[in-house]
């Protein structure tokens, strides 16, 4: 079984994007204010190296959610690449979940998006087959990580808690029935408490 992992940026009212995401907004209003421990400010500390650390681990495949790859609704733009320009981040196939089908797109430095219409369940199979022992990533957003717990494929959870409230936007946690985590490491900074559970008895 591959070990699957998950990191989300949250605040402390429990949003992972704020509200009104946009093409100028893909966080959200406000949702850049999470982001700020590995965003380059200077109140990150040696906590935020390490969960950074955490964040860019290399995966043998990703799953995401439409609304992570970017803003656009509807049929697909062709020109829209994703967020990331040229060379994405993933180095490694990602899976996006979405209603509408979409050819492959084979970026820079091994990052290919292959378009899944038909449901998690189904992209997180093509992940686990692909990913070989490196291991998957659920990359969000909120709805695509609830669909992870809700199916418990989950081994370890990294939540990076803001000391910002947002008040609106994305929750993660919405309809999430139970939580079979336990935490195993915690960090901080002034940014952020960075907090690393897996799987209770796993």
């Amino acid at each position: 079984m591959s070990d699957t992992t998950c990191r989300m940026s949250i605040s402390l009212d429990g949003f992972v994007a704020g509200p009104r995401q946009s093409l100028e907004q893909g966080l959200g209003v406000r949702g850049q204010e999470l982001h700020a421990w590995h965003m380059g400010d200077a109140r990150a500390n040696s906590g935020d190296d390490v969960a950074n650390s955490w964040l860019m681990r290399p995966r043998g495949a990703y799953v995401m959610g439409r609304n992570m790859f970017g803003p656009i609704r509807g049929e697909w733009e062709p020109s829209w690449e994703g967020w990331w320009g040229a060379e994405p981040p993933y180095h490694a196939p990602v899976f996006v979940l979405t209603h509408h089908p979409r050819a492959p797109i084979e970026l820079a430095g091994g990052t290919t998006f292959h378009f899944v219409t038909d449901g998690f369940d189904a992209a997180y199979a093509q992940a686990v087959q692909v990913a070989g022992g490196q291991g998957v990533d659920i990359a969000g957003g909120a709805s695509t990580v609830r669909q992870a717990l809700a199916a418990d494929v989950i081994d370890e959870l990294v939540l990076d808690v803001a000391p910002v409230l947002l008040g609106a936007g994305e929750r993660l946690f919405d309809g999430v029935a139970r939580f079979p985590f336990e935490p195993v490491e915690t960090l901080h900074s002034p940014l952020a408490t960075h907090i690393r559970y897996r799987r209770a008895g796993g």
